[in-house]
């Protein structure tokens, strides 16, 4: 561990809940197919459905923030962990190392109050993580611009308001580390998660551009690319979409889109304790990685990524878009 990087503030948006994950078994047959065609044995993942569906249901106490928390303050730091309501970090408040507080990463003003609130109890922030984020699923033909609006004010514009607030403060300190958590899905876009896509490829290159103009000052910025994590997003993205105006044209397709937000709960995700100790060893060394990735399919999508078009097309066809 870095000595030096003792006062860690992670930003997260994630609430307790039950998960519902139980695949439609045409789904399923679908994502088999696909993963055939990696080489991967057909009984052998047909097993993996079977143990999948077994455990259809089960809880997830908050997810990546949580336990990115829970693995820092494991490491000696001293972790203010936020999110927009307090009730969604009771887990949290039971833990008497952590400091909890509420915050609204969509308002300049809360933004300033809560981090100069840090600095004046603590002397110092080492890292922040801005790890607050929403799904949104839909036909971007037909999702509202309200939803997209909400998405990119908390995804990528709530981290940037953090970032602005807190590199001030770095700068002066001649040091920093700064945690932007983005997505898998950006190395291989598909269908109906595209404003949430189009909000972590924001991320990545945000990530990549910070990285570079604060270097100069001393500050390290890391872009976390988790894959399939078990975290809770989905339920909240689904709420949303269920509030959305009756879909016209892509009304066929509806189940689909609601099975799209669990996708990565499905395979027997990584779990959130597993991903945050690996990513926390990664953030407090010496000299992290600009880029760290973990998770489940992380690689997979990666080979994804330097696939033609026609084929990763025709693969996301197969498995996201059964009416």
């Amino acid at each position: 561990m870095d000595s030096s990087a003792d006062i860690a503030i992670l930003v997260a948006d994630e609430c307790n809940q039950k998960v519902n994950t139980t695949a439609e078994k045409a789904s399923n047959t679908a994502e088999v197919g696909w993963l055939m065609m990696f080489g991967i044995e057909e009984k052998k993942i047909e097993s993996l459905m079977r143990k999948f569906e077994a455990k259809s249901q089960f809880a997830v106490a908050g997810g990546i923030g949580h336990a990115l928390a829970r693995e820092f303050t494991e490491k000696g730091c001293r972790v203010v962990a936020t999110s927009r309501s307090r009730s969604t970090m009771t887990d949290l408040e039971q833990d008497s190392r952590l400091f909890v507080k509420e915050l609204d990463v969509q308002s300049d003003q809360n933004v300033s109050k809560v981090l100069s609130e840090v600095i004046d109890k603590f002397g110092k922030i080492d890292v922040l993580v801005n790890n607050a984020g929403v799904q949104c699923v839909g036909p971007l033909a037909e999702t509202p611009i309200s939803a997209m609006e909400n998405t990119f004010n908390t995804n990528v514009f709530g981290s940037m308001r953090m970032t602005q607030a807190v590199v001030p403060h770095m700068v002066s300190k001649k040091k920093g580390k700064i945690v932007n958590v983005g997505s898998i899905t950006v190395m291989a876009p598909g269908p109906w998660a595209g404003v949430y896509t189009a909000t972590k490829a924001a991320i990545h290159a945000l990530t990549d551009t910070l990285r570079l103009e604060l270097r100069p000052f001393g500050i390290d910025v890391i872009n976390v690319v988790p894959g399939g994590i078990r975290t809770n997003i989905a339920n909240s993205a689904v709420a949303t979409f269920n509030k959305m105006p009756e879909l016209k044209l892509y009304k066929p397709y509806e189940e689909a889109i609601r099975e799209r937000a669990f996708i990565s709960q499905r395979m027997n995700p990584t779990p959130a304790e597993t991903f945050a100790r690996d990513t926390v060893a990664a953030v407090l060394k010496k000299n992290p990685p600009a880029w760290f990735s973990s998770g489940r399919y992380s690689t997979l999508m990666a080979v994804m990524y330097h696939m033609p078009l026609w084929l990763k097309d025709f693969f996301q066809k197969q498995v996201l878009m059964k009416k």
